[in-house]
């Protein structure tokens, strides 16, 4: 594990190795134990490395048989020893026990095709003297980040975190808006875009190519709904324990310390339960909570790790807004508003000081139907069907006068948020019920500049493309390859990632092993989501191997209680930066608009809680990326 940075000069100008020394520097965090560089004539690559495999004959970069190509890579390759055996057999010669090598023999033998015989999770460049051509290439559900920006002579600039592109020197940091608006609806900037113009991220699944200055993108996977296997419940249960044992396992190969995260929900519990089963000594587990109690699941996971034998570790957030928040800005280097990264970098923080892998349960969710809205999707389906002047009379006016709390979740409030979206189509349904600002809630808060701005683009365009692309599944499997292609790359998997290596940290997840995907997506919809039940089948295997109160309950998800922290100890600074003048003279919203969110929630008239913390990432954003250049 570790950080990669690196460019190439199109018009042949020599590389300049302090420019490469500078934006290695800027990613030291992810890779504490070393550096590496290749200085050659145009060419320049670098990485950092965090030691994991092969502590000893590891060190990048790294060369094929006849060093005509170098590699650098972030990540892991689970399957290497297998592939590493395969390459022998055919006669290929290795000189380190490390993953990274395989990949560039791979590369050797099959060029692009390199990218399908690995199993695991990468970010990875490959310069090839002889053909003048820098292949880079993403793990398939986007675990491990790249970045590029392609500038107009030709010249190619790479790395893992924006910190590091912009040590290049020559970046632009134009604002591209339409990011920025796409950010205001998903609290978080989707793929391929970045806040920034001049530079994109590479998608998931794909590759890039450089020669001569042009650049050709490529996906080389996606899941496929459309291939249903033929499987009763008993059988589907025994496979799919079967298949997260053999990925759990996988991610056990260390030649570090290595525990879990354990958040007391089902994905975390099932992986810790199968860690124990296959580990010799107890598996040390890190939980982390809040002083609300409303927020925190510690009695789920102590019992989990009670039951399975593990040795527990469990902290305490408490806000300190100060500390953290310039932390988490610098390190996502562009707006990004999901709250839950705080406790992530928190656990990350206090992890770290014990072990130096941690494996994790994100990936459930999205394979096996975890959300409530995947059950709300399929109850608006057989809502719709009723005549709308009976929805309107009989269901949509009682839930509508139905007395509720502004400030507090209840099943009222959930069925008024139902009731509202259930109408709309597949896509604005779904956005409505993932969206932070709603399109009508923009029209009230853009300013004229910033809505000319953004150009015409919509973040239901985001969206559309995967709802249609679900190969003829159904609603289900549409949405589980929405969420695969956008919330869970461009939000959740960037969340661990920065938070977890922000602290030297490696994060694995057995969930999403690309072969438990593929086989979760061959499953009936049936089994995944027994009629209103979310994730029916992987309750089901965790049953088997955690108490069934953990797993029987509603689920919490990963919450943060920063809507009262903006009442009480963040309330003075939540206020001194989203009304401070540079703020409302930014220009992007119109400051009554800003005004009336910060006062109606802070006095707490009503809960604003996402609208002002994305607010505050994005002002937070400008001052240390805009303003200080």
């Amino acid at each position: 594990m570790c950080g990669i940075v690196g460019f190439i000069n199109n018009n042949g100008r020599a590389a300049e190795r302090e420019v490469l020394e500078k934006m290695n520097a800027a990613i030291v965090h992810r890779g504490p134990d070393e550096d590496g560089f290749y200085v050659k004539e145009n060419v320049a690559l670098a990485m950092r490395r965090l030691a994991i495999i092969d502590l000893a004959g590891g060190r990048q970069p790294i060369f094929n048989a006849d060093r005509s190509k170098v590699i650098v890579f972030n990540g892991e390759i689970y399957n290497y020893q297998e592939l590493r055996a395969d390459l022998e057999k055919l006669g290929d010669k290795f000189y380190t026990n490390s993953d990274t090598e395989a990949i560039v023999h791979l590369y050797d033998r099959y060029g692009a095709g390199c990218v399908e015989h690995l199993r695991g999770m990468f970010a990875f460049a490959i310069w090839d003297e002889r053909d003048r051509t820098l292949f880079m290439a993403r793990d398939r559900v986007g675990k491990k980040p790249l970045l590029y920006a392609l500038r107009p002579n030709g010249d190619l600039v790479f790395g893992s975190e924006f910190r590091a592109l912009l040590e290049y020197g020559d970046i632009q940091r134009d604002v591209d808006y339409e990011a920025i608006d796409a950010y205001l609806s998903f609290l978080c900037v989707p793929a391929p875009l970045t806040a920034f113009k001049s530079i994109r991220k590479l998608e998931p699944g794909h590759w890039l190519k450089w020669k001569n200055g042009e650049i050709e993108t490529k996906r080389y996977w996606l899941p496929d709904f459309s291939k249903k296997i033929k499987i009763s419940e008993e059988e589907a249960i025994e496979e799919t324990t079967r298949i997260v044992r053999e990925a759990t396992r996988l991610r056990l190969i260390s030649e570090v310390p290595l525990g879990a995260f354990l958040s007391g929900g089902v994905d975390s519990s099932t992986v810790v339960a199968l860690m124990a089963q296959l580990s010799d000594r107890p598996v040390k587990t890190f939980s982390i909570g809040f002083e609300e109690q409303d927020y925190s699941e510690l009695k789920y996971a102590k019992r989990v790790a009670q039951h399975v034998g593990a040795e527990y570790n469990e902290f305490i957030v408490r806000p300190n807004a100060l500390e953290i928040l310039p932390t988490l800005v610098r390190h996502y280097g562009e707006p990004y508003a999901d709250s839950s990264a705080i406790p992530t970098y928190y656990v990350s923080r206090e992890t770290r000081q014990f072990v130096t892998v941690a494996l994790n349960g994100d990936g459930g969710d999205e394979s096996f139907a975890g959300y409530e809205r995947y059950a709300a999707m399929k109850m608006a389906e057989i809502y719709r069907r009723i005549p709308g002047p009976l929805r309107r009379l009989l269901i949509e006016k009682p839930v509508g006068f139905a007395p509720t709390s502004e400030l507090r979740r209840s099943r009222v409030r959930d069925a008024q948020r139902f009731v509202m979206a259930a109408s709309l189509d597949n896509v604005r349904r779904y956005l409505r019920w993932t969206s932070t600002f709603m399109p009508e809630t923009k029209s009230q808060l853009y300013s004229e500049d910033f809505q000319a701005a953004k150009g015409g683009h919509e973040a239901s365009d985001f969206l559309d493309r995967w709802f249609a692309a679900s190969n003829g599944s159904g609603l289900l499997d549409a949405t589980l390859l929405t969420d695969q292609m956008t919330y869970l790359p461009n939000d959740l998997l960037v969340k661990v990632d920065i938070a977890s290596m922000a602290n030297s940290l490696e994060a694995r997840s057995p969930l999403l092993d690309h072969k438990v995907i593929e086989f979760a997506a061959s499953l009936p919809e049936s089994l995944k989501m027994k009629r209103f039940e979310t994730k029916s089948l992987l309750k089901k295997v965790a049953a088997k191997l955690v108490p069934r109160e953990v797993i029987y309950r509603r689920k919490m998800g990963f919450g943060v209680p920063v809507g009262n922290w903006f009442r009480g100890e963040m309330k003075d600074f939540v206020r001194d930066v989203l009304l401070s003048e540079s703020s409302l003279s930014r220009g992007l919203f119109k400051p009554d608009a800003v005004r009336r969110y910060v006062e109606e929630h802070t006095s707490g008239e009503k809960d604003h809680t996402y609208q002002v913390w994305t607010l505050l990432m994005l002002e937070l954003w400008f001052r240390e990326f805009q303003d200080q250049t």
